[in-house]
């Protein structure tokens, strides 16, 4: 039985060692000069909460809370989810409950 658990353990542990990889991988690609904060004009924000939030099915308060964060941050992370890493603003900006903000 101990040797069940220590073997499970050491599989999560590769298993998150591997995701933190990934995720350092991703945050690299995405950190060029197309993302990142202040990389967008104000007029850019529509266009781009229209891609961050085209796969949710909640458009529409995804869109209001994009467009508002983007007009605060001028960053609007790539993809539909996720990669708020490599928009600080966008990531760190908390509602009254200490949620995330930012879609």
């Amino acid at each position: 039985m101990a040797k069940l658990v220590c073997v499970l353990f050491l599989a999560l542990l590769c298993i998150a060692m591997i995701t933190t990889q990934v995720m350092a991988k991703d945050a690299a690609q995405y950190g060029s000069g197309n993302y990142g904060p202040g990389s967008l004009q104000s007029y850019q924000c529509p266009s781009q909460c229209t891609r961050r939030c085209g796969q949710t099915q909640y458009h529409k308060p995804c869109m209001f809370f994009c467009q508002k964060c983007c007009a605060k941050c001028l960053c609007v992370p790539p993809g539909y989810y996720g990669n708020k890493s490599v928009c600080p603003c966008y990531n760190n900006w908390k509602t009254k409950r200490g949620g995330p903000k930012c879609p």
